[in-house]
C-alpha cells in the first residue's frame, strides 16, 4: 500500500518529503506533488516530514479525499520526478490549511 499526498499540499508544496524518499517515489507538478504508487514502498519516512500534512497512507486518506488516491497515480505518470528539496512557493504559509483547494490543482 502506498502513501499518497492529498489535497492540503496544493498551493503548498513543501518538499521536505522529497529528501528522505529512498526511492525517488516523488513527482512534482506546477503547484503540488504526487507520489507514485508503483515506486514508493510504503516507508512512511515522507509522512511526518511535510510541514502541511498532506501525506497520508493509502488507507487512511481522509474522508473526502480519496480522489487523491487516483490522482496521485495519475499525476506520477505526467510529471517528473523531484529527487532534490527546493524552496516552497512564497505564499505557502498563507494556503496551509486552507479547505477545499482542489480547484486550484494546476495540472
Amino acid at each position: 500500500m502506498a502513501f499518497v499526498v492529498a489535497e492540503n499540499c496544493i498551493k503548498c508544496k513543501y518538499t521536505d518529503c522529497v529528501a528522505v524518499c529512498p526511492v525517488d517515489a516523488f513527482f512534482e507538478g506546477p503547484n503540488f506533488l504526487a507520489i507514485s504508487p508503483v515506486i514508493c514502498i510504503d516507508c512512511g519516512l515522507c509522512e511526518p516530514e511535510c510541514p502541511a500534512q498532506a501525506i497520508f497512507q493509502e488507507n487512511q486518506v481522509p474522508a473526502g479525499q480519496e480522489a487523491f488516491i487516483g490522482l496521485n497515480a495519475e499525476l506520477a505518470l505526467l510529471w517528473p520526478n523531484i529527487r532534490e528539496v527546493k524552496p516552497a512557493p512564497a505564499d505557502a504559509d498563507a494556503w496551509n490549511g486552507i479547505a477545499d483547494k482542489l480547484p486550484y490543482l494546476e495540472t
